[in-house]
């Protein structure tokens, strides 16, 4: 994350939270929500100082931080980056879920996806380093903090990456409108896997389509034709992925 710098209560937070924050900055004058005694008390906890700043001066950091703002000890806010070949190579658990999205640009709607995939409890996110949107401060902001704690591997080519999640294991499931069978049709694959999002305007590219071991639908009934990428994840999460697994009652509560 450029600079890094973290916005926004809840992202404020969970970055305290991950670690690495290394001083927090509430603007004079902040309303006492309940949100700001949550960040004032992680901060205490974890012996973060907390400074009091002018909003105008908040504001040169980021665009929207709603009178809260956080630097950490590294651009990466102690998310943790994996590289192409680690997909490979990495210890996953058996039952391991990863989240590939293929050219989301919309960095609202790569941190919404990434709050469905921490929730929905994935190992990692998966996205390209060209025509795709970065883990920006408005990110981080949208996916409530989760893009902080997800492994994040920014890869440059989405098929060969949903290749090498293949060689450790992995069955590739891709959300495709056009595909002869739809989450209630077609059973989850059992262990490792791999589910790939593509963008809102043109879904997945031919070769990551080609890629894929299963392609499935999500079955629309009203008269808008498709649901945003994020949505379009979080519905094949709930609604295909993790019925299939079994989930810990404490588990499903976060």
């Amino acid at each position: 994350m450029t600079g890094g710098i973290v916005a926004g209560r809840r992202a404020v937070l969970e970055a305290i939270r991950s670690g690495h924050v290394v001083e927090v900055m509430v603007a004079r004058g902040a309303k006492d929500t309940q949100g700001l005694r949550e960040v004032r008390a992680a901060a205490r906890a974890a012996a973060v100082p907390v400074r009091a700043t002018d909003r105008h001066d908040l504001d040169r950091l980021a665009e929207e931080h709603r009178g809260v703002v956080a630097r950490t000890a590294s651009g990466r806010a102690g998310r943790r980056d994996l590289g192409e070949r680690d997909l490979a190579t990495e210890a996953w658990p058996a039952d391991a879920l990863v989240v590939v999205l293929d050219g989301i640009t919309d960095p609202q709607n790569l941190g919404a996806a990434a709050r469905a995939a921490e929730a929905g409890g994935a190992a990692a996110l998966v996205t390209r380093t060209r025509r795709a949107a970065d883990v920006t401060p408005s990110a981080v902001r949208a996916s409530a903090g989760a893009l902080l704690h997800l492994p994040h591997a920014r890869v440059a080519n989405i098929a060969r990456a949903v290749a090498r999640l293949q060689e450790g294991g992995f069955t590739a499931v891709g959300l495709d409108g056009s595909a002869p069978r739809s989450i209630f049709e077609e059973a989850c694959p059992d262990g490792r896997l791999a589910l790939v999002v593509g963008s809102e305007g043109t879904g997945m590219s031919r070769l990551v389509r080609e890629t894929c071991d299963l392609l499935i639908a999500l079955p629309i009934h009203g008269r808008v034709g498709s649901l945003n990428a994020a949505t379009a994840l979080a519905a094949a999460l709930y609604g295909f992925v993790l019925p299939g697994r079994l989930v810990a009652p404490e588990e499903t509560r976060r």
